[in-house]
């Protein structure tokens, strides 16, 4: 059955969003889903603010904290996270860079198919 799947290698997704301007990079889209890396070094702001999407995290490599509403968590390589849609959430004291795949379900953008 080929074009029934995709396959991705993190060392070639590293590779080209290595110059990225922007912390997140999309590089698979469904009607169900989206997947992206996100990365976050040492000292940086993270910016995002609610999704409309349920969203899970796994945490590839690096160390920091998540703070979700009220609730502020350590996080670091081999964790995974899930944060339902409309939560406030953001990271911060990333003291080890932070590189993660990011599961968007549904999209967080509307389809532009």
């Amino acid at each position: 059955m080929a074009g029934s799947y995709l396959t991705f290698g993190l060392d070639q997704l590293q590779q080209k969003y290595a110059a990225a301007q922007s912390p997140y990079n999309e590089f698979l889209r469904r009607r169900g889903m989206s997947v992206g890396l996100y990365n976050l070094p040492v000292g940086a702001e993270d910016k995002q603010t609610p999704h409309m999407a349920d969203e899970v995290y796994f945490v590839v490599a690096g160390r920091g904290r998540l703070r979700v509403v009220d609730e502020e968590i350590e996080v670091k390589a081999g964790d995974i996270i899930s944060v339902d849609h409309g939560e406030d959430h953001q990271f911060s004291n990333v003291t080890e860079d932070l590189q993660m795949i990011v599961v968007f379900a549904p999209p967080d953008l509307p389809d532009e198919e």
